[in-house]
């Protein structure tokens, strides 16, 4: 198991910072959540990706992926969704980043319709994906938060550069059981996204093992090679503790709890 952190839970922090802040907590990777009010974004120019390059190249810290807000399953025309999606793959091509995250967003349409928008699109940019080194990662959310419902795109896809990321959260909302969610996504995987809440009604992010998601079943039967990546929503809940002093504890606990079973 290889740990990272998203930084959805340092909202506007310099990239400098957040390769500090991974290296010196013993995190290997990061998740670099892509907005205009980021550091990280498709405006940048050739040499402003250049220096987020060698900023995490210096710390050691991999860029595990870019969290886009692409929503691939959402009404209209395709042009708009590719377009985004295009440039989001590029960024990440430039950034070094193995992955893109992209978002179900299917709104009010039928599933039917929703999975066939999803699966079109993604089968759209597979190739151009593969030729850019880069895979594209559907998360479990929003109108799609089952494992299921994420593998049922991803396997009509059926392509090797398009594959899952499993919010344990949503899926979790879901009434999913973790194995249920593990035996769907494993042959799509791409990494875990990790969390913790009091309740399905007080979603405020809280310090992993303090609240009441089911993380240790979540990480049973991982192989050593995969991304869990901590999740820690500080950008849409300002009052929560902040993340750099829970990140030592974090990891310890991951770690603990997803030790291999004697």
């Amino acid at each position: 198991m290889k740990l990272a952190f998203s930084t959805l839970g340092v909202p506007g922090t310099p990239v400098s910072e957040v390769a500090r802040l991974a290296a010196g907590n013993g995190y290997q990777g990061v998740e670099l959540r892509v907005h205009p009010e980021e550091p990280v974004h498709p405006g940048l120019s050739s040499l402003e990706r250049a220096d987020v390059v060698e900023v995490f190249k210096a710390a050691g810290v991999e860029i595990v992926a870019l969290a886009g807000y692409v929503q691939v399953a959402t009404e209209g025309d395709d042009e708009p969704v590719l377009a985004e999606l295009s440039a989001l793959l590029k960024l990440a091509r430039d950034l070094g980043a193995s992955s893109v995250r992209v978002f179900p967003g299917g709104g009010d349409q039928e599933r039917e319709e929703a999975d066939a928008a999803a699966a079109r699109r993604l089968g759209a940019l597979a190739p151009a994906a593969a030729d850019l080194g880069v895979s594209i990662l559907l998360e479990t959310h929003d109108t799609h938060r089952a494992g299921l419902d994420v593998a049922r795109i991803v396997g009509t896809v059926g392509h090797p550069r398009i594959g899952a990321i499993w919010d344990v959260l949503h899926t979790w909302l879901a009434g999913e059981e973790p194995a249920a969610s593990h035996a769907v996504l494993a042959p799509h995987l791409g990494y875990v996204q990790v969390k913790d809440v009091a309740s399905a009604d007080d979603l405020t992010p809280l310090p992993l093992g303090s609240g009441v998601l089911p993380l240790a079943e979540c990480l049973d039967g991982l192989g050593p090679e995969t991304w869990v990546c901590w999740e820690y929503e500080k950008r849409w809940y300002p009052a929560a503790a902040e993340l750099p002093g829970l990140l030592g504890a974090g990891r310890e606990h991951l770690l603990r709890i997803g030790a291999p079973k004697q």
